[in-house]
């Protein structure tokens, strides 16, 4: 009996063990053909791996060695080398802002002189009032010789364009002219602007279907906003700019300049290169311009990574004056002045500003590229004959008392004080051709401000020092 059992378990481990060799698949033999199928793709894989390492490689060397980041990038993606940039000449145009009243009349808002040198970082804004005479005779002045009539009259902008350069010297080519509607959709476009309003703004004008309502201090302003801003001259009482800021057009024009140096500042973000073909399609149907895009290209990799701290502002010098048959207000610039700080501006600045901050910086050579001829003499005063104003704009005596304290601490002569309404950012007026050095060591000393160009021949001091709420903050 046990050994009838003993036989069927065995019996039963025989019949498992051939159910389940039965169940096991035997793999099939491979064609030779397959193997080397694989094979060849392996090698092919292998290879376009290897290609996309040294592809990898070789970008990743041409972005070092055309400065690395986001520049480099940009620098590397549109085919350019390490001397493309060396090879790149300052870039400089006249700018125009214009607008359309009710009437359809154009008028013009806005006209400066922009430039951008992509290998020093330098960039400049030069404004010219609205109002300046453009004929020969000021006796004779009519609203038709001032500049912002040019364009209205004929719109055409090579005469503007000539206007401007028997003004400043500079043989301008290139002109950008920017239509409202564009200045505002292009802020839309970025998100709108962050910006310190200075003061409070009322205005009403219903023949240019304008209407000004801001208050003052920072505030995202949308491209609605942004037009009022910078069109901003005075309230509806009369009542403008503080006269330390700069009072109606010269107010406006500063406010500009300020405005633009932070629409450059927030549009040259990261994020925003994603929107750039928004922008270019704003800029498409809204300016008008003789700048060649495949030229102008080749600056942006450069000027993405742009520092507002280097972008010096000035106004052209002059005075207003009604003195005229017809008793029309014009701006009458100062010619020996204007020719001073065009070369100042365009032509002396990278050698002023390599100065040691002694303040005795002088600049005494004529530059044979300026079409003016002139030669200008930088201030060698030092800091300590410099004579300084400080005028306080932040709302609180304290912060006077203490950029005082501070600038005769550095050895600066501080020779008068005196308050303003509150304004939003300090600034450092060159008011007699001082030195940048010495304009920079007040910057430095401050830890704020920015650096204008006001020269006035009868001003008894040489720097005026607005402190602003940015002061100290």
């Amino acid at each position: 009996m046990k050994e009838n059992n003993k036989n069927k378990r065995e019996n039963k481990k025989g019949s498992s063990k051939k159910e389940a060799k039965s169940k096991v698949k035997t793999k099939p033999k491979q064609n030779p053909n397959t193997k080397k199928k694989k094979k060849k793709w392996k090698k092919v894989l292998l290879i376009i791996l290897l290609l996309l390492l040294v592809a990898g490689g070789v970008f990743a060397y041409k972005v070092y060695k055309n400065g690395g980041g986001l520049t480099g990038i940009l620098a590397t993606a549109v085919g350019h080398d390490e001397n493309t940039k060396k090879n790149l000449e300052e870039f400089k145009c006249l700018v125009l802002g214009i607008s359309t009243d009710e009437e359809g009349a154009l008028l013009t808002d806005t006209i400066m002189v922009a430039s951008y040198n992509p290998n020093t970082q330098k960039a400049t804004l030069l404004s010219i009032p609205r109002d300046t005479y453009t004929g020969t005779n000021p006796a004779k002045a009519t609203a038709y010789q001032k500049i912002n009539s040019i364009y209205s009259r004929k719109q055409n902008p090579q005469d503007v364009l000539d206007a401007v350069n028997d003004i400043t010297g500079l043989n301008l080519k290139y002109y950008v002219i920017v239509k409202t509607e564009g200045f505002i959709k292009l802020v839309d476009a970025i998100g709108g602007i962050t910006f310190d309003v200075p003061i409070d703004m009322d205005y009403d004008d219903t023949s240019q279907d304008l209407h000004i309502h801001l208050k003052a201090g920072e505030q995202k302003l949308d491209g609605d906003k942004a037009e009022q801003l910078v069109r901003f001259r005075h309230n509806n009482d009369g009542t403008s700019y503080p006269e330390e800021y700069g009072d109606n057009d010269l107010g406006r024009m500063r406010t500009q300049r300020e405005f633009i140096m932070a629409v450059i500042k927030q549009t040259a973000k990261v994020e925003n290169i994603f929107k750039m073909g928004q922008i270019l399609d704003v800029a498409e149907e809204n300016v008008i311009t003789n700048v060649d895009f495949n030229a102008i290209k080749d600056y942006i990799p450069y000027a993405v990574e742009f520092n507002t701290d280097n972008l010096l502002t000035a106004t052209l010098p002059g005075e207003t004056s009604n003195k005229n048959d017809a008793g029309t207000w014009v701006f009458i610039y100062d010619k020996k002045q204007t020719a001073e700080l065009i070369q100042e501006l365009f032509y002396d600045r990278d050698k002023a500003e390599e100065e040691i901050d002694t303040g005795n910086t002088t600049t005494d050579t004529t530059n044979s590229t300026n079409a003016t001829s002139s030669t200008t003499a930088v201030s060698t005063k030092s800091k300590s004959e410099v004579k300084l104003e400080v005028i306080n704009g932040t709302g609180s005596s304290s912060n006077l008392q203490q950029a005082v304290t501070a600038l005769k601490k550095a050895g600066y002569n501080v020779t008068r004080t005196g308050t303003t309404n509150t304004t939003a950012k300090t600034v450092v007026m060159n008011k007699k051709n001082i030195g940048d050095a010495v304009l920079e060591g007040i910057e430095q000393t401050l830890d704020a401000g920015i650096i204008e160009y006001s020269q006035s021949s009868s001003s008894k001091v040489d720097v005026t020092v607005i402190l602003g709420r940015d002061y100290n903050n």
